[in-house]
């Protein structure tokens, strides 16, 4: 006889994740809240908290540590107990080298 098992396969990361361990400020609905940051990649974040729901969109400051700080829109894409993971809009050139400067050294 035989058994057929179901797993469910997630998609690897395409961007790498580094401890962030840092506060950013979180503009929602009119309101801004400090929050920490507890990882960081190059298209996202995740942070302690809760922010909203999946789809609702912010407006993230991320200040890089001995860099500058940066500015973006971005989406909630998970929730969870632990908090809330955040996709960035697209980035500018220089808010991608900053990212870069941060994450690289990391890895």
């Amino acid at each position: 006889m035989l058994t057929v098992t179901a797993q469910t396969v997630l998609p690897a990361r395409f961007h790498p994740r580094v401890d962030a361990g840092f506060m950013v400020t979180v503009g929602v609905n009119g309101r801004s809240i400090v929050a920490k940051a507890a990882d960081l990649s190059m298209a996202g974040l995740k942070l302690f908290g809760d922010f909203g729901s999946a789809g609702e969109r912010l407006t993230i400051t991320v200040p890089l540590p001995n860099d500058r700080d940066v500015r973006t829109h971005a989406t909630i894409r998970r929730c969870s107990e632990e908090g809330v993971a955040i996709e960035f809009d697209q980035l500018d050139w220089d808010d991608m080298f900053a990212l870069a400067r941060f994450v690289h050294p990391r890895l």
